[in-house]
């Protein structure tokens, strides 16, 4: 019986483990596309300057939001009130966040259909 318990915490504890380091990878991969996207909406609106100057402090103040989007949920505590997935929970959430922003950027590479009248700075479909 202690063998088959011991087995099993082993198991749940490298499984733990597993899932974290997914959900970090998850998170990186999140942070180079975003990355990507953003580099190729600077390329693309290269000429439009009050643009560029807009989406910069645009994805700066996003910074600061997910940042604080992640404290709200995780105030700083004592080690371990969160438990041991508390990294794996930081990292899913960070890749939540980040793949929303994802979206809203890709919008500018995508564009607007033509005779949408709120397009604003966003190209239009062809």
């Amino acid at each position: 019986m202690k063998k088959y318990l011991l087995a099993s915490l082993i198991f749940l504890v490298s499984l733990n483990i597993s899932f974290g380091q997914v959900n970090e990878n998850s998170y990186a991969k999140a942070e180079k596309e975003i990355n990507s996207v953003y580099q190729k909406i600077l390329q693309e609106y290269a000429t439009d300057k009050e643009f560029i100057k807009n989406l910069r402090s645009s994805q700066r103040l996003w910074i600061q939001f997910r940042d604080a989007e992640v404290k709200a949920r995780y105030p700083d505590r004592e080690p371990g009130y969160y438990s041991r997935v508390h990294s794996m929970c930081l990292a899913n959430l960070k890749t939540e966040l980040t793949n929303e922003r994802i979206k809203t950027l890709r919008v500018w590479l995508a564009g607007i259909e033509e005779g949408n009248v709120c397009a604003g700075s966003v190209k239009r479909k062809h």
